[in-house]
Parts: structure tokens; sequence; C-alpha cells
């Protein structure tokens, strides 16, 4: 496992949009391991392809019960709605308030490469949400103002 270097807001990378994966191979699962680790070295709940400089479609999360790997994440329920602060490690020492669904559910691949469907509420619904709008090039920031719902 490698740290990776995280890109910092006003990178152009964050701004695009994640292309899917077929196959996860080694390559991908080394990108998952090295993700996990740079999450953990930077005090993260998450972190995204785009964040590491990889326009694929992988997210890892760890809101305290162990890590969670997404390949090609997607949100296919929400449910409810609340504001509360949010952070990101592409934008460091700010947090703004973010309007987001209370309960989501996603589909997506694991590291083997079945399908599952996971559910979240709060944190963890709000680390989904977070990530996911990163694989479409989409901050945490361009939601602050409008207060625009998830």
């Amino acid at each position: 496992m490698a740290l990776r270097n995280i890109r910092k807001y006003g990178d152009e990378i964050l701004r695009k949009k994640s292309r899917e994966i077929k196959e996860i191979d080694d390559r991908i699962l080394t990108l998952l391991d090295d993700m996990v680790e740079t999450m953990y070295k930077n005090q993260g709940v998450g972190l995204a392809g785009p964040q590491v400089g990889i326009l694929k479609r992988v997210v890892v999360i760890d809101v305290g019960q162990g890590p969670i790997y997404l390949v090609n994440p997607e949100i296919i329920e929400k449910q409810g709605s609340y504001l509360d602060a949010e952070g990101c490690l592409s934008v460091p020492g700010r947090q703004e308030f973010v309007e987001r669904p209370e309960k989501v559910k996603v589909k997506a691949l694991n590291r083997e490469g079945k399908e599952v469907i996971l559910e979240g509420s709060g944190l963890l619904a709000r680390a989904f949400c977070h990530e996911i709008d990163h694989l479409n090039g989409v901050l945490f920031i361009d939601k602050i103002a409008k207060g625009a719902n998830e």
C-alpha cells in the first residue's frame, strides 16, 4: 500500500466526471487499498477516486465501523433531509452546512465484484452522497449557498 496525494480545491480533475470501471483487477484493488490508507492518514471518513487524481468510479468510506469499498456506486433511494456541517479533504480547513438526505440506499460493486446494496443514515448517508458527488465533479461547497437538496 502507498499514500496518494490528495488533490486540492482548484485542481481541474476535481470537476471532471469519473469513468465506470469495467473490471476489478489488481490495479483497482491496489487503488482501493491506497485510498483507504490515504484516508486514514489524513483523518478523513471518505475518499473518492478524483481526490487522488484517478478519474474512476471508486469510493472508500469509514465512519467508524471499518472500511466500505464501493465500485461504480449509485444512489438508488433517498429519504428525508437534514442540515449539518460538512468538510472535505480536498477543501482543507473549511466546514459548511449542507443539506443532505437523512437516509440513502446505494447500489455498487464490492472488492470482489459482487453487487451490493447498502443503506446508511446520518453520517454514513452524508458520506455516501458526498463521495458519489465527487465522482460527478461536484464538491460540497457547490451546495452550501443554495442549500440544495441532494
